[in-house]
């Protein structure tokens, strides 16, 4: 049995930040979050990592992480860029912002042979997320037409920030554990013990804590890409004038689930998630860094 492939997508902006987040250092080693996403991976049993990256950072991105960790497994690189459009579609002028997480799982097909995982490149995920996601990936199998996926789901509590909003998926589970159904909200804050997202603009709404979200670490089979085809094409015929659409991940799921073409497992971890969704972010990542360093979870040097 071949071992699961790791996509991880790091070509994203990072307007919040500030800057090249992907590449921040926050490991008493000078690691980077990519650096303990693939160190938690190998452990696992993930045999490859596939990157998805924008060319104006390559040299960069290949400096900081890919030449540290291609002898340890097998790497590849593909580019995210806004040309990479079907046929009888044009780049509308003006548009800056990638596609979305959507299309860059898609434009990983030529690297992909086999069951594989998505994260996102600036989310600290946890050391034990990843065995559940590369033991289900295992066994993975897409029957009478229906696909067979996974995703960790984390508690909305453990996810959030404390210096502004954040963009989760909420997920609706049925009783044997598959996703029911899957929204994306954009703003959600913490103000106290208090969860609240905004709606219609303008309106909170408190919310749950203990509810279960998506952090966009998902396990596919290849199954996904025909489907992330046909759904890029719908979404740019109704939306590539739109200039900060974006064709999402967690968006063409939920359909998917919803049309009865995918059954996803949601996994439950109770990993607290760090990031570093702003600035103010990065101190407290590094303090998290370093706890887990000296319970021995990491060593102090990863590579």
């Amino acid at each position: 049995m071949e071992e699961p492939i790791l996509v991880i997508m790091a070509a994203g902006i990072g307007s919040r930040y500030g800057g090249l987040k992907q590449l921040d250092a926050v490991g008493p080693s000078g690691e980077i979050i990519i650096d303990y996403s693939i160190y938690d991976a190998i452990r696992a049993g993930f045999s490859k990592v596939v990157f998805v990256i924008r060319r104006d950072i390559e040299a960069a991105f290949r400096e900081k992480i890919g030449n540290r960790i291609q002898d340890r497994i097998e790497t590849a690189y593909v580019f995210q860029e806004l040309d990479q459009i079907p046929e009888g579609f044009s780049l509308p002028p003006g548009r800056t912002k990638p596609w979305g997480t959507g299309q860059a799982v898609l434009i990983c097909r030529e690297e992909i042979d086999r069951s594989f995982a998505v994260i996102n490149s600036d989310d600290f995920y946890g050391a034990s997320s990843f065995p559940g996601l590369a033991d289900y990936l295992r066994q993975a199998s897409d029957r009478d037409g229906v696909a067979d996926y996974c995703m960790m789901g984390f508690t909305l509590k453990n996810t959030l920030s404390e210096f502004g909003t954040v963009s989760r998926g909420f997920c609706r589970v049925d009783r044997e554990g598959y996703l029911e159904d899957i929204q994306e909200r954009l703003k959600i804050r913490k103000t106290g013990e208090k969860v609240s997202y905004i709606e219609n603009g303008s309106d909170w709404i408190e919310e749950d804590p203990e509810s279960i979200v998506s952090m966009n670490m998902w396990g596919f089979t290849p199954g996904i890409f025909p489907e992330l085809e046909k759904g890029f094409s719908t979404f740019l015929r109704e939306k590539i004038e739109i200039p900060k659409s974006e064709y999402l991940l967690p968006e063409e799921v939920g359909m998917l689930v919803r049309n009865k073409k995918a059954m996803v497992k949601v996994i439950p971890t109770a990993e607290k998630w760090f990031g570093v969704t702003y600035p103010e972010d990065k101190p407290l990542v590094q303090k998290a860094i370093g706890i887990l360093v000296d319970e021995g979870v990491y060593p102090k040097m990863l590579w």
